[in-house]
């Protein structure tokens, strides 16, 4: 059962807050503790607990990346979430921020499910496909 648009609009809030700031224990209310991470379709997620999300964030705030929330739209159950990124490697040949994208799957309040893409039109698809 997907959640209301109200309590969808309130995590989407609360996901950007925390982001922005990169305020990871407020993140870290958002995640169910069985949350999964990784690149669309991958047979064994990169991350699959909140540990090792966080843990994940934690890594590239040590060396040194930052990203800017620049969108977050609702779309049924997930939160499609654009990212300006910067200080990652190969970043300076894009300008000094790389563009990333990464659809929240949300149930009963709490993110369980988090896919990264590099292509707008292929997050987009996702955060659009029908909830589950």
């Amino acid at each position: 059962m997907s959640e209301s648009h109200e309590v969808m609009e309130g995590v989407a809030h609360q996901v950007r807050a925390a982001l922005e700031v990169a305020d990871l224990s407020a993140f870290a209310d958002l995640l169910d503790p069985d949350v999964h991470w990784g690149p669309p379709d991958a047979r064994r997620p990169t991350c699959r607990n909140r540990d090792q999300v966080l843990a994940w964030y934690r890594r590239g705030a040590a060396s040194g990346v930052r990203a800017q929330v620049s969108e977050t739209v609702v779309f049924d159950d997930r939160i499609l979430v654009g990212l300006a990124v910067h200080g990652r490697p190969g970043s300076s040949e894009e300008g000094g921020t790389t563009s990333r994208w990464q659809v929240l799957t949300v149930r009963d309040g709490r993110v369980v499910d988090i896919v990264g893409f590099e292509a707008p039109s292929d997050a987009l698809a996702r955060a659009q496909m029908p909830g589950t």
